[in-house]
């Protein structure tokens, strides 16, 4: 499950798997419940989920609501709320908690609002039908618990919580302007070639996404953004990309799946193959034995 995860349920078939942030205010639970019936509580934290199967009905805010499979439910943080079932099939949902602090943090990095000291956003609708914002919140959610790094999580938070104050919130945000006047030339492109140096001088190694805007002179968010037009992807994808050429050199000489893995900086052998397949549509020992035992060279770099 990744950091702080457990696994538990009630009867009747339900479910639950539990992920937790050991740095920051940031928790995750994927659940199918079929009698499991929430008393009335509230969180100290924002609270979006999105209903994967199935619906679920819960009273908030004076009104019954329901969310049915691709809705998307979201609390304020101290929103009374319940919730059951609304259909013999229970539901099974994804819900991330994120502490005010962090939203604050993330609003200030994407808006340029100094220390986001400023008012929080809040949210109007419990449930909204919005396809386009459920799939931000299950890339996130998909990151925190399936253990990606910190670069990958930072990234998709900052998607996720962009998207949801921009789309629904009722104090937008603005994404900051590129900072002017910065050493080195300054602007976009060039900030953006100051990060893939690091990625290329550190590709093995878990970067934080605060290091790489420091590294650019930008925040993280317009870093974000000024990578993606120069190099068509972001920094955690180019991150991996470098992995898996350094991967693919190792196979090359004659190393091992797990070595190859271990050498390029993966998590471990299961995430290197599953990537491995995803980018290359063939698996590592497919690729190595099409090599033949000739091929055997000294690996580059990547």
């Amino acid at each position: 499950m990744g950091a702080g995860g457990t696994e538990g349920g009630g009867g009747s078939g339900d479910w639950a798997r539990y992920w937790r942030d050991p740095e920051r205010s940031v928790e995750a639970m994927h659940a199918h419940f079929f009698s499991h019936r929430f008393l009335p509580h509230s969180h100290d934290t924002y609270s979006f989920a999105v209903t994967e199967v199935g619906a679920q009905r819960f009273r908030c805010r004076g009104a019954l609501r329901t969310s049915g499979a691709g809705m998307v439910m979201v609390f304020n943080p101290d929103d009374p709320h319940d919730g059951e079932a609304a259909a013999e099939l229970g539901y099974k949902y994804r819900i991330t908690h994120i502490g005010p602090d962090v939203v604050r943090n993330v609003l200030a990095d994407v808006g340029g609002g100094g220390d986001g000291a400023g008012p929080l956003p809040l949210f109007d609708e419990p449930v909204l039908d919005d396809p386009a914002l459920g799939r931000a919140l299950l890339r996130l959610h998909t990151a925190l618990v399936g253990g990606a790094g910190p670069l990958v999580r930072d990234e998709r938070l900052t998607a996720a919580v962009g998207a949801m104050v921009r789309r629904s919130a009722t104090r937008p945000v603005r994404p900051r302007a590129w900072p002017t006047g910065g050493g080195g030339g300054g602007g976009q492109a060039w900030g953006a070639r100051r990060a893939r140096a690091l990625l290329e001088e550190a590709y093995a190694t878990e970067i934080p996404a605060e290091r790489l805007a420091e590294a650019a002179g930008c925040s993280r968010f317009a870093l974000y953004r000024a990578f993606r037009a120069e190099y068509g992807m972001a920094p955690s994808d180019f991150q991996r990309q470098l992995r898996l050429r350094r991967a693919r050199g190792l196979l090359l000489a004659g190393r091992t799946a797990a070595e190859a893995a271990a050498g390029a900086g993966f998590a471990g052998q299961s995430h290197f193959h599953r990537w491995f397949v995803r980018c290359f549509g063939i698996t590592p020992g497919t690729f190595q034995r099409a090599a033949g035992p000739d091929s055997r060279r000294t690996p580059r770099p990547w």
